[in-house]
């Protein structure tokens, strides 16, 4: 016969709530690409639980709002690997930032996003209240380190997931943690996640793919 402590049962109990709970956020429809200026559109390969991603000297964004039901998440995890990877670059210069790939998760007060649900990523990053940490797969920076993005100053902080290069890792963030950290504040409720790979000021090209996307 099992026999568990109180403390035990209550780890267990949460470890179970999260599994019931989280989101997965699939690679459907519910996804679109959101180009930079006349910049070439990357390549995306949408397949359920699995994004492909080509970009060969081209850069963009591939957007969806979250449902309703995941406003008022505070983790991910996903997988990512990269097959082919763009070199090593300064993220936070404009302009010559390179990186294999950036996963955006996109916040904003609950008021503005009862008025912006589901809309584009543009309108979205536009709003005042906006704030987003992404994560990226890119540079030569200590994991977990936040950089200031040269994009949005003051609404983007750069999050390093892995240095360039290539590989195949899983990971699970602590999203309210890391908004803490990044903007020394308690984060808004999360309206949309982005995916995005970028080699157009190396003119390298990047082959990745991002699995298993979820949000709890």
């Amino acid at each position: 016969m099992l026999n568990f402590t109180r403390s035990a049962v209550v780890v267990l109990a949460g470890i179970l709530a999260v599994e019931v709970t989280a989101e997965p956020l699939k690679f459907d429809g519910s996804w679109n690409e959101q180009g930079f200026l006349r910049l070439w559109s990357n390549e995306y390969s949408l397949g359920g639980n699995q994004l492909g991603v080509t970009s060969d000297g081209t850069v963009s964004l591939l957007y969806r709002p979250v449902p309703k039901s995941a406003w008022n998440s505070t983790m991910a995890s996903w997988g990512w690997s990269v097959a082919q990877s763009v070199a090593v670059t300064d993220l936070t210069r404009k302009g010559g930032d390179d990186r294999n790939l950036a996963i955006y998760f996109v916040f904003m007060d609950q008021g503005d996003a009862e008025v912006l649900a589901g809309k584009s990523a543009r309108r979205v990053l536009k709003n005042a209240s906006t704030r987003a940490l992404v994560y990226v797969w890119g540079g030569d920076y200590p994991r977990g380190k936040v950089l200031r993005s040269p994009y949005g100053p003051g609404k983007l902080k750069t999050v390093i997931g892995r240095a360039a290069g290539k590989g195949a890792f899983s990971e699970k963030v602590d999203l309210a943690a890391d908004y803490k950290r990044a903007f020394d504040t308690s984060l808004g409720v999360l309206v949309g996640v982005g995916i995005s790979a970028d080699s157009d000021d190396t003119g390298g090209k990047i082959s990745a793919t991002v699995k298993d996307l979820k949000v709890f």
